[in-house]
């Protein structure tokens, strides 16, 4: 099968989306598939594109069988509101060039990331002329992100974005998305439910089991053997909420026995290690991200582990950390609505994590310290993540979703 997957993000971003369009990718290649990919040079969660790349020019490689075509974009040191719109927008401007230069491959099957919307028309025409099933992966609903998370203004606009935003969801051929209350969402924007599929992300979780703890490399980051480390791995933006670490950091200082690690990079860091620092938070630490083959150690060192976020992002946002924890046996506090994907998930397999309301820091506090009681390794994790977040199960699932279509417009005609 020919196969163009195009988005923003891909490896070697560790963290996020471009962390499983990149393992996507590789996969298909090894299954013998044939697949392009375009998308832009590696940036998140740093808002700096990295050193071998670059920002003002086209990039085309084979990277780990993959064809790779990196577009030219716009990326801003300090993203705000506006900034993300013209970072969005500039990708979307130079990456339809490389899309269209595709056509004459003609591939089967072209499956646009979200974000970015602002690609799908070009998407969708591309995919009209050159006879490919399109399919849109939606890892975040950006649209409800931004109002949800206050990012951008209401009246007039909103229910343009809204009404953008249902247009376009209604004319791609399929539409997936990672989680039970993404798709719930999808039916609420008018899709189809029969163009639906349910693509979670994965985790490969035989690089995950039977972690001991590297003591070693906990002294490295800082962390001495006595404490109990509260730990958030991950991007460290607006949508996370961060602040409400440092202010349950606050409350617990008095407490000895515990240390708080940050580990990741983002548009919000730097605020928060000013923050930490007026707040004299000495049970506070920050560690760079770290790089994909310690990522096993550094989960299985916490004694509690942050999926934090804002209210109004869980159903548009789950966290794809989430996975690896529960891969590696980690204990959890989720700050979720109950009625939102991560609530049910706690509700539907109890013991799994700690799931407490969302911006309530008293509630982040307890769930911590009951999270800091709980047995380790958590065996309702490790339970959930052989049954349902292996990486090969996952992907094969979703790919049969297209072999029927291809092998019949492969086949010769018989008349």
């Amino acid at each position: 099968m020919k196969i163009l997957l195009y988005g923003i993000n891909y490896s070697p971003e560790l963290t996020g989306i471009g962390k499983y369009s990149g393992e996507f990718a590789r996969w298909c290649a090894e299954q013998g598939h044939e697949i392009r990919v375009v998308t832009a040079p590696p940036y998140y969660p740093e808002w700096n594109v990295h050193e071998e790349y670059s920002a003002v020019k086209y990039q085309r490689n084979v990277e780990n069988g993959v064809s790779v075509t990196r577009c030219p974009l716009y990326v801003p040191a300090q993203p705000s509101a506006i900034k993300r719109m013209l970072h969005l927008m500039s990708f979307s401007l130079t990456s339809s060039f490389a899309l269209f230069s595709n056509f004459r491959w003609k591939p089967d099957l072209v499956i646009q990331v979200a974000p970015t919307l602002f690609c799908s028309v070009a998407t969708l025409i591309f995919s009209k002329l050159s006879g490919a099933q399109s399919v849109l992966h939606i890892q975040d609903y950006e649209v409800d992100a931004m109002f949800g998370l206050s990012m951008a203004g209401g009246g007039t606009f909103k229910k343009m974005a809204y009404g953008l935003e249902r247009a376009v969801l209604r004319r791609f051929e399929r539409v997936s998305t990672i989680s039970q209350g993404m798709i719930e969402r999808a039916v609420d924007k008018c899709v189809d439910p029969s163009r639906l599929i349910l693509f979670p992300n994965w985790s490969e979780i035989e690089r995950f089991q039977n972690i001991s703890i590297n003591g070693e490399y906990r002294v490295s980051l800082g962390v001495s053997p006595e404490k109990k480390l509260v730990l958030y791995s991950g991007s460290m933006g607006e949508k996370q909420g961060l602040e409400s670490v440092l202010d349950a950091a606050f409350r617990l200082k008095d407490r000895e026995d515990i240390q708080f690690l940050l580990v990741g990079e983002g548009g919000a860091k730097e605020m928060l290690v000013r923050e930490c620092e007026s707040k004299q938070l000495e049970n506070v630490l920050f560690a760079p991200i770290q790089p994909y083959d310690s990522l096993p150690d550094l989960l299985a060192i916490a004694d509690c582990h942050l999926v934090v976020q804002k209210r109004g992002a869980a159903d548009s946002v789950l966290p794809s950390k989430l996975t690896n924890i529960l891969a590696v046996g980690g204990n959890a506090v989720i700050t979720a609505d109950r009625e939102t994907t991560l609530g049910e998930l706690t509700q539907d397999w109890p013991g799994i994590a700690c799931c407490v309301e969302p911006e309530s820091i008293s509630a982040l506090v307890a769930g911590i310290e009951e999270v800091l009681s709980m047995p380790s390794p958590n065996s309702v994790a490790l339970d959930y993540a052989q049954k349902h977040l292996d990486k090969n199960v996952i992907l094969n699932k979703f790919m049969a979703n297209f072999r029927e279509r291809v092998e019949s417009c492969e086949k010769p005609d018989d008349r």
